[in-house]
């Protein structure tokens, strides 16, 4: 993707605030939290990582599917049909989706 130094920042932001959610995970392991409070933190981890990926997969759709040959596109969507990316597109999903 071609992002925005903007852009960037806020997806750096997020991976950061997850980065830190899983090392809160792991201190509860090491001490001995109740298992729930443990399984809660996990879910919010799944619940954000799965909002980050719908926001690279819709910016990807955008940049790379939908805007391929604006120069809007990532160098690595360039040499690349409309079809290669769409079906690109469906393996992703199948891989996201499990």
């Amino acid at each position: 993707m071609n992002k925005t130094p903007e852009s960037r920042k806020k997806l750096t932001t997020r991976l950061n605030r997850i980065a830190g959610q899983v090392a809160g995970i792991q201190r509860m392991v090491e001490e001995d939290r109740y298992c729930v409070d443990i399984l809660t933190q996990i879910a919010a981890v799944r619940s954000a990582l799965d909002s980050l990926g719908v926001e690279l997969l819709s910016e990807h759709v955008s940049s790379c599917v939908v805007g391929h040959g604006t120069a809007s596109e990532h160098e690595c969507a360039k040499p690349m049909t409309q079809e290669q990316l769409v079906e690109e597109v469906k393996t992703v999903l199948s891989r996201f989706l499990k």
